[in-house]
């Protein structure tokens, strides 16, 4: 009797590990797919609002700010998945010299145990556009 209880939770424990690791899992994979993502449609978005014109007229490199809030959000709409909830929030935008600030909040619910349970993760990140010459 005394080695089935043990045998009992040892599975036991093993289902509540591989709870554990597919929760954290999915938290890590949610955090570093935002993060690359926030980086790469930054700085696509940043060449493709750089103001062509001015750099040559005037040999100055800036950025267009409306130009640039247009193609962050249309590129990032394009790459997220639809099942969570994203908030972007557009802190500093200086035209120049080109300088980005930006905070993207995702909420992430699970249920292992029945319970929702609801995490938010927030990813900032602040860009410099270098050109060379």
């Amino acid at each position: 009797m005394k080695e089935s209880l043990w045998g009992g939770a040892v599975v036991v424990m093993g289902v509540v590990a591989i709870a554990f690791i597919f929760l954290f899992q999915s938290i890590t994979n949610t955090e570093e797919q935002n993060y690359h993502l926030l980086k790469e449609t930054t700085e696509s978005a940043m060449m493709d609002a750089f103001d062509l014109s001015a750099f040559r007229a005037t040999g100055v490199i800036r950025i267009d700010r409306e130009k640039f809030v247009e193609n962050f959000i249309r590129r990032f709409a394009e790459s997220v998945t639809l099942s969570q909830t994203y908030e972007i929030r557009i802190y500093d935008i200086n035209e120049e010299p080109p300088k980005v600030s930006l905070i993207v909040r995702t909420s992430t619910s699970t249920g292992i145990t029945g319970e929702t349970m609801t995490f938010d993760i927030e990813n900032r990140l602040s860009a410099i556009l270098e050109v060379p010459y």
